[in-house]
């Protein structure tokens, strides 16, 4: 009888161990592809796209949607992607604010690169991986009982926004507050102006990118959610 119960006991423990290990698996699995379309993006001219001042990117948009389903652990790892692919793309073809995302770059008035660039590269990308997920479990919580497909079409509309303002809101502040004087010099206006093109940036890159993120996020998290797979391990 004892023999019987360990043997048991045995089994229901290696079918748990199994199902981690699946589990694990599959969520490695997806990991990488995301992790496959933020690099392949960014090699096209839909991930990075240069214009004269900065460079625009879409590539908030597969960070966002990894974090709402992967959770906000691997959302930072395919934010800090995002963020490392940034500083060698502004490393390899630099742009008029190329100083600001690498230092390998000189800031405009000095003779050599800033270390700061590194942290406007991968920490603001690292947190879109982090608030809409934030965003989309608090409202899942709060509409408890109710979270219908409209609900949650919803949630995923505003993560998506959340996710794309994080990024353009950081990187343009922290320029502000790091690199106000370099910005000046680079552009070639008074410091005082400084402020005012910052905002205006933020509205031309900033509001395109959420509108982008508000309308691709919803579909494509609603689409794999419908994959068995991806459905086990949504956070």
């Amino acid at each position: 009888m004892a023999n019987t119960q360990t043997a048991a006991a045995g089994g229901e423990l290696g079918a748990q161990l199994n199902e981690r290990n699946a589990t694990g698996l599959q969520n490695m699995t997806v990991l990488a592809f995301f992790t496959a379309i933020i690099l392949l993006m960014s090699y096209t001219p839909l991930g990075l796209i240069d214009l004269p001042l900065i460079k625009a990117t879409i590539l908030h948009v597969p960070v966002i949607i990894g974090a709402v389903i992967l959770g906000p652990k691997k959302g930072a790892f395919l934010g800090f992607v995002f963020g490392f692919v940034s500083l060698i793309k502004n490393s390899m073809a630099p742009s008029l604010l190329s100083f600001a995302f690498t230092p390998l770059v000189p800031v405009p008035g000095t003779g050599h690169g800033s270390p700061w660039a590194v942290v406007i590269a991968l920490v603001p990308r690292m947190l879109v991986g982090v608030t809409p997920y934030l965003v989309y479990a608090g409202i899942r919580k709060l509409a408890a009982g109710k979270f219908n497909l409209g609900v949650k079409t919803i949630a995923l509309t505003i993560a998506g926004v959340v996710g794309a303002l994080t990024n353009t809101a950081l990187v343009m502040g922290l320029i502000f507050v790091l690199f106000k004087e370099a910005f000046a010099t680079a552009k070639d206006i008074p410091v005082d102006a400084v402020r005012d093109v910052i905002l205006g940036i933020v509205a031309a890159n900033g509001i395109p990118e959420a509108i982008c993120a508000a309308v691709i996020v919803p579909l494509v998290v609603t689409a794999l959610l419908k994959v068995d797979m991806v459905r086990r391990m949504a956070k």
